[in-house]
């Protein structure tokens, strides 16, 4: 369902449930389940497999076990995105193939956001349902202003247009994927991992000011010793 890997402290996790990887009850758990796991990580990568990253939630299944399920359901695929969003690790999507709906959302949770092709975007309202709060929170701080134009239109987009529309960070060869993933992965795994998380909160709105963990960080002295090396590798003393 879930295939993990981990290389120098960096977690790959490849979504492989099924040939759409679409969510469902236990890929939800999964993908929860395997987050919390990762916290001691240096940075996740999620992945998917073949020509698709997530094709979303799994609208058959929803469809032919109804409400009963939808009530086990819908909970897990809000607390996920919940967990993704807020995921105190750098967390890079390598977008592999199509990632529609819930799978635009993971991608747009992200800290990263890497696509080789295929299309993205989120047709919730051309299916006819309604997003959970989370999804608007996420696609808002991802798409920005044009959040709105994206979910009223649900239009599923190419990964050049999703660049434009700030769902995607870079378009990358389906070669060079997982490489220039594992690149922007180490890179952000070289911040300190509190001033990270903290600045992570910072920019979702999910911040609490004054934050007495950021004075904390501060007066670290590991963090101190942090700042005299970035000195003596960009100061350049006469």
């Amino acid at each position: 369902m879930i295939e993990r890997q981990e290389k120098d402290g960096i977690v790959t996790l490849r979504l492989a449930h099924g040939k759409a990887s679409a969510m469902d009850v236990e890929l939800c758990h999964a993908i929860t389940r395997e987050l919390r796991a990762s916290t001691r990580a240096r940075a996740v990568i999620l992945t998917g497999t073949g020509s698709i990253f997530s094709a979303g939630v799994d609208l058959f299944r929803m469809t032919s076990e109804g409400a009963p399920y939808i009530e086990r359901f819908f909970p897990m695929l809000r607390d996920t995105l919940s967990e993704m969003f807020r995921f105190p690790r750098p967390l890079v999507a390598a977008v592999n193939g199509h990632a529609i709906a819930g799978g635009c959302l993971m991608a747009a949770a992200s800290d990263y956001r890497l696509m080789a092709g295929g299309k993205i975007g989120v047709p919730e309202l051309l299916v006819g349902v309604p997003f959970p709060a989370i999804a608007i929170e996420i696609l808002q701080f991802a798409a920005g202003r044009d959040a709105q134009q994206l979910a009223y239109s649900g239009a599923t987009i190419t990964a050049d247009e999703a660049v434009s529309k700030g769902l995607i960070d870079e378009v990358v060869d389906a070669h060079q994927l997982m490489l220039r993933a594992e690149e922007v992965a180490h890179q952000l795994a070289a911040i300190p991992a509190e001033s990270f998380r903290l600045t992570k909160l910072q920019l979702r709105g999910l911040a609490v000011d004054p934050d007495p963990a950021a004075l904390e960080v501060w007066s670290d002295p590991a963090i101190h010793d942090h700042i005299k090396d970035y000195l003596a590798r960009t100061v350049h003393r006469k």
